[in-house]
């Protein structure tokens, strides 16, 4: 029986011998440096008590060249405690990694990029040469090239074309107890951005004759974004004699887009007028449209032949509802009021006429 024991416990070191050299062996890793591992926990004896055999260790598979494995015990048994009895038991190894360095491993494909990406910085350097402009124009530019006529060659600008427009603001019938008249305002211009010639012309014709007319002839100038002067002439004429006027004015998009028209005008024997006008397109919808107009006519002396008395001679309110089945066209249906006053208002009396009425309008509005 005493024989079997100790061959069990010759046996149970030969087996631990081993099992050592397969904690011994790993990849190849340069300059791995592991100077906080602990070995494995002995077991309380030594075998050194009963001295065994030794046998010899297989070969390492992986090079273990320059690792350095700093404060790991040695797993050769070197300890001069005894031997365990067989009734003891081998310690488990514990599975603590503190203290495990390892400065210089590194991973191959791994570098600056990785640790770049890691920081978040991927931040790529400009070209040399950044592309250039006209890098698909074969070097050929507005000015350079073999294409080029001889001589200087002035610069083209947009504000260089000519366009033109007629607008037709008003082309209405209007109907009243007393009687109907029809009625027409039309603005056309051709020119530039800056520069243009204006044509205005407003009127009333009443049983097939026109009854007040006006008509202007003027040279627009863009003074600012959104405004222009206009100096020209204005002619008058249907009922009584014929005026003529210098005219000066300006007309553009006041803040919350009113369009307002002022204009002021000096005609013979010291005869003086102003007009004032504005409108405003309020947007019920995208096509159906309603524009309140405002227009006030001011004279510095009486004329009698026309029934022209000075200070605020008329002034007409207007209210139309126009449906857009384009933004060029537009048909309409409104109502308008129209009075004069002072002086005008008592050659009207006097000629029979009402100075005050109400009418119901309706027409078209368009534009090319």
């Amino acid at each position: 029986m005493r024989l079997q024991h100790i061959n069990k416990a010759l046996a149970l070191a030969i087996a631990g011998l081993a099992i050592a050299p397969v904690w011994a062996q790993s990849m190849d890793m340069p300059g791995m440096s592991m100077p906080g591992m602990g070995s494995p926990a002995a077991s309380a004896s030594s075998p050194a008590d009963h001295p065994v055999s030794p046998t010899k260790a297989p070969a390492m598979s992986g090079d273990m060249g320059g690792m350095n494995m700093q404060g790991m015990d040695a797993t050769t048994p070197s300890s001069s405690k005894a031997i365990p009895t067989p009734s003891s038991k081998p310690a488990a190894a514990p599975n603590d990694m503190n203290g495990m360095d390892m400065p210089g491993m590194q991973m191959q494909g791994t570098g600056a990029a990785t640790q770049a990406a890691a920081d978040g910085n991927m931040k790529g350097a400009a070209p040399n040469q950044p592309r250039s402009a006209d890098a698909y124009s074969g070097g050929y530019t507005l000015t350079t090239g073999p294409f080029i006529p001889p001589g200087v060659k002035p610069p083209r600008l947009a504000d260089q074309e000519n366009f033109g427009s007629v607008l037709v603001d008003r082309l209405e019938r209007a109907y009243t107890r007393d009687g109907n008249w029809s009625a027409y305002d039309v603005q056309a211009w051709f020119g530039r951005d800056f520069n243009r010639l204006v044509i205005k012309a407003e009127g009333d014709v009443s049983q097939g004759r026109l009854q007040d007319a006006r008509t202007e002839l003027l040279w627009g100038h863009a003074v600012a974004a959104f405004w222009d002067t206009q100096l020209g002439v204005r002619h008058d004429n249907g009922s009584g004699p014929d005026r003529n006027w210098l005219a000066f004015g300006v007309q553009g998009l006041a803040p919350y887009w009113f369009d307002v028209e002022a204009t002021g005008y000096l005609g013979n024997a010291g005869r003086s007028a102003l007009r004032l006008a504005t409108s405003y397109d309020l947007l019920i919808t995208q096509r159906v449209v309603l524009q309140p107009r405002v227009e006030a006519n001011l004279y510095g002396k009486d004329d009698p032949a026309r029934q022209i008395g000075s200070g605020l001679s008329d002034a007409t309110a207007g209210l139309r509802l126009r449906y857009e089945f384009t933004r060029q066209f537009a048909p309409y249906v409104g109502v308008e009021w129209s009075g004069k006053f002072g002086r005008s208002a008592d050659y009207a009396r006097i000629a029979g006429e009402k100075t005050r009425q109400t009418a119901i309008v309706a027409g078209l509005h368009f534009w090319f």
